[in-house]
């Protein structure tokens, strides 16, 4: 992959990207770097000049090098760092007799590094996500037309909790590496190139504010004092200088298209559709029910919506394990999970073989599952379990929706 290159960050500082390729974690292939030995750590740390007290605790050097990243997705800076982002470096589990040699501050840092690392697992390419980024490459597919030409748009509409961001979100990385990587990052007319734009829509969203929010995605210094006229020009205007190919609007269903504000903002959206040379990419939960296909129309005149005619609906939904395939694959994506864990006496089999628990605790929603063996693991090495066994499981507080759900 082609190195991207450094960003001055909001602060002054300058982060240089991190220039290996995106890690793709599927049930069938795994790009995980090799576990790095703590030797070698501290070997490089002495090599690079590092002091006596760093040399002796690799650990707090990985969290300088790999802790927990806070960047905005919804700012230009922000998208960056996302998709610069490279994996983080992986690390030998440590055995409780070389637990028990750390000093204290050793120890809590250890501890500190699998928290970053097991709260920060790699999306893995289920079923479920494999289909999703199969429809949003067809609807690409329309992207090569002449600017004379529509574009169509991908309705991404599911219920929460099954990971729809993330996959418009790492969807939106591939492409944006693939176009850096072919195109460069520069415009012909020299102006940096950002492939991908993110906006996140809010409650009570108006027309002014999605334009403001498009302008602040691009850093522009217009967004809080031009008039609404000006802002959608200047909105197109940044799309097209910085070559915007896609574009991804989350938490759509905040906008409520029955209202008169809704219907504006489904006309503005179409607009930028037809002035804006990218792809659409909206994210939101039951959008069909709020009428986004018709436009705020009702009755024989939905027929007249356009957006029905434009945008393709794709969902996802939970694991069923009803089926044998199914079951394989809510099986083979625990043992993804598995391979990540950092617990002295994890074996494998701690996550499969309570496989069903599993599902009945989270239902097969991703988000749930990922907190449920998050905090499994937090707490089996609070505890000095080391590993996820039955009583773990039981002793974790999973969210609302799938403790009700699990208990009713």
């Amino acid at each position: 992959m082609t190195t991207l290159p450094t960003w001055t960050s909001s602060s002054g500082t300058t982060r240089s990207a991190r220039t290996t390729a995106a890690w793709r974690c599927s049930t069938n292939e795994q790009d995980q770097p090799s576990p790095i030995p703590v030797g070698s750590l501290e070997r490089r740390t002495h090599e690079d000049g590092g002091d006596d007290a760093s040399s002796a605790n690799p650990w707090a050097e990985w969290l300088t090098l790999h802790g927990t990243s806070r960047y905005s997705l919804g700012t230009k800076r922000g998208w960056i760092d996302f998709v610069n982002g490279a994996p983080r470096e992986d690390f030998a589990t440590l055995s409780r007799s070389e637990m028990d040699e750390l000093d204290g501050e050793s120890l809590v840092d250890y501890n500190e590094v699998r928290g970053v690392w097991h709260a920060n697992a790699p999306v893995i390419k289920t079923p479920q996500l494999q289909r999703v980024n199969g429809i949003f490459e067809q609807v690409l597919a329309s992207s090569h037309r002449d600017g004379d030409s529509l574009r169509g748009s991908v309705l991404l509409d599911s219920l929460p909790g099954l990971g729809k961001t993330t996959a418009a979100t790492r969807f939106g990385r591939t492409f944006d590496r693939r176009q850096r990587r072919r195109y460069g990052h520069l415009t012909a007319y020299g102006s940096p190139r950002l492939p991908v734009a993110f906006i996140a829509l809010t409650a009570n969203m108006s027309l002014k504010n999605l334009n403001q929010k498009l302008l602040r995605f691009y850093d522009h210094p217009a967004a809080g004092r031009a008039t609404r006229a000006e802002l959608g020009d200047l909105a197109v205007d940044c799309v097209a200088t910085a070559e915007t190919r896609l574009i991804i609007l989350d938490d759509l269903h905040f906008i409520n298209f029955n209202h008169r504000n809704g219907m504006d903002l489904s006309n503005h959206l179409k607009w930028l559709a037809n002035e804006m040379p990218a792809t659409f990419v909206y994210v939101g939960v039951g959008l069909s029910q709020k009428q986004f296909f018709d436009e705020g129309l009702h009755h024989s005149e939905a027929a007249y919506a356009q957006t029905s005619r434009r945008a393709t609906r794709c969902t996802m939904a939970p694991f069923n394990i009803k089926t044998d395939g199914g079951m394989r694959a809510w099986v083979a994506m625990l043992q993804v999970f598995e391979g990540r864990i950092k617990l002295a006496d994890a074996q494998p089999g701690c996550l499969t073989e309570q496989a069903q628990e599993i599902l009945r605790r989270t239902q097969g929603y991703m988000v749930s599952v990922t907190n449920l063996i998050d905090r499994a693991c937090s707490l089996a090495i609070s505890t000095g379990a080391e590993t996820i066994d039955s009583r773990i499981l039981a002793s974790v507080v999973v969210d609302n929706a799938a403790e009700d759900a699990s208990t009713g």
